[in-house]
């Protein structure tokens, strides 16, 4: 595998793992304004965590969700997801740094760091798809209640946090599939070359017929 293609997927991946913890703790996931006069205009914004709300006077209050039990599936599942993501996204940084050829660790077996760094490949892919699938259903669950004309409750719009997720879950899964596909297409034989051409050179070497010392001459 080429080396700058494996800093590049590294770097891909790594930016999507450090984004998705900026999207987790981020307060807003969705955010609605509630208009009136200047006083009590005020900005209510939630994520997967807490409930927060700021008024026209600057008074800023948040609370947190009271119970796991009481949570509706899609927020259960979007922190399980959430959480998911950043476990394979760990995993996938540190099987990469083993696996590049530049590293150090793992010796130099380049077949088995080629596998390696695959492996870390496949636990980038997984992160992308976890934080895309949770940010999709949460997004998805804001655009049915907001147009759904009998929800009685508060509408709320797509907040900045669900960008940094989607922004999150493209880079990873780019990041993995293309440090799949460049381990794929190594070819074992040719890391191998280097040994086996040695070895040939060693046998020909020791196969060489020597001169001998001997002739017609030397027997009695």
């Amino acid at each position: 595998m080429n080396p700058a293609v494996e800093v590049a997927c590294f770097l891909l991946g790594f930016l999507g793992w450090i984004l998705v913890g900026v999207a987790l703790p981020n307060r807003y996931w969705k955010t609605s304004s509630v208009d009136g006069n200047v006083i009590t205009s005020s900005t209510v914004y939630e994520n997967l965590w807490l409930s927060c709300s700021t008024d026209a006077t600057g008074v800023h209050n948040c609370r947190e969700f009271p119970s796991l039990l009481s949570l509706s599936g899609y927020l259960q599942a979007s922190r399980a997801l959430m959480i998911a993501a950043i476990v394979m996204g760990t995993c996938g940084v540190l099987a990469t740094l083993v696996g590049m050829r530049c590293s150090k660790a793992g010796g130099d077996n380049y077949v088995l760091k080629g596998r390696i760094a695959g492996l870390g490949g496949v636990f980038f892919l997984l992160q992308g798809l976890c934080t895309m699938i949770s940010v999709s259903w949460y997004a998805f669950n804001i655009t049915q209640e907001f147009f759904d004309p009998f929800y009685p409750g508060i509408k709320y719009e797509i907040g900045e946090g669900l960008y940094i997720g989607w922004c999150s879950g493209t880079l990873a899964i780019c990041g993995g599939v293309c440090l799949l596909c460049a381990c794929k297409t190594e070819d074992p034989d040719k890391l191998s070359y280097p040994y086996q051409a040695a070895m040939g050179t060693v046998y020909s070497v020791g196969s060489q017929k020597t001169p001998s010392n001997y002739d017609r001459n030397a027997y009695v």
